[in-house]
């Protein structure tokens, strides 16, 4: 097999079944741009875990919906989340919090739950240690979400070759595989089983996978949009 291993600041790890990729990038300080969320509240949901964040060399690029990443606003990536998804982050350890947009996807971490820009980190004082311990809530949903569907995520690979041949050995046990490749990550290759009309479904699909190939096996559930 050939395992991704790399490090830059938005500190991706892909931890699956046969492969591991971890990125990370550097920091760029400025005010942050905020853009008061709506008032309307939005439906109760809530999730706890580890926070991480970005910036440079994602800055400027586009993110996961189309748009430009500008570190300085208040936005966030996550991975099941609908784009336009209003969350107020709270630091369980300084009790900051901080409101952003969901604009991108990730993080690919198993065990984090939300990549901040650099502004929303430094809101939370979060640039130092570079992650924190999180509980994040939704104040609003966006009126139209795009549709899309839900899959588990169990490797990444630079090779292939490598990935084409655990992608058919998961299509051949689980009844659907692809491969997908991501803007952000050049050159990797990301193995996904499943698609699943809900993210419940998902999470059903990885259970069973780490039923049949052990507990510690690090998958989980993204969204794969439509655009």
């Amino acid at each position: 097999m050939d395992p991704l291993d790399s490090s830059t600041a938005r500190s991706r790890l892909f931890v699956a079944l046969l492969a591991i990729a971890t990125l990370s990038g550097c920091a760029h300080k400025k005010h942050a741009r905020h853009i008061p969320p709506p008032a309307r509240p939005g439906p109760s949901y809530s999730e706890t875990g580890t926070a991480s964040w970005y910036g440079r060399p994602y800055h400027g690029r586009p993110a996961a919906n189309g748009e430009i990443y500008d570190m300085e606003k208040l936005t966030a990536a996550h991975r099941t989340l609908p784009f336009n998804t209003w969350v107020r982050v709270h630091d369980l350890d300084n009790s900051k919090t901080v409101e952003v947009r969901i604009n991108d996807r990730g993080p690919f971490v198993d065990g984090r739950i939300i990549d901040l820009s650099h502004a929303a980190a430094r809101e939370i004082h979060m640039l130092g240690p570079g992650s924190a311990r999180v509980r994040i809530e939704v104040i609003r949903a966006p009126e139209r979400a795009e549709t899309g569907a839900f899959a588990v995520q169990v490797a990444a690979f630079r090779n292939h070759g490598n990935a084409e041949r655990l992608r058919s050995r998961m299509q051949s046990r689980y009844g659907s595989a692809r491969l997908m490749q991501r803007a952000e990550t050049p050159g990797v290759w990301f193995v996904l089983v499943g698609s699943e009309t809900s993210e419940d479904a998902a999470k059903g699909l990885a259970l069973r996978i780490r039923q049949q190939y052990g507990e510690k096996t690090r998958c989980f559930v993204v969204r794969i949009d439509n655009g």
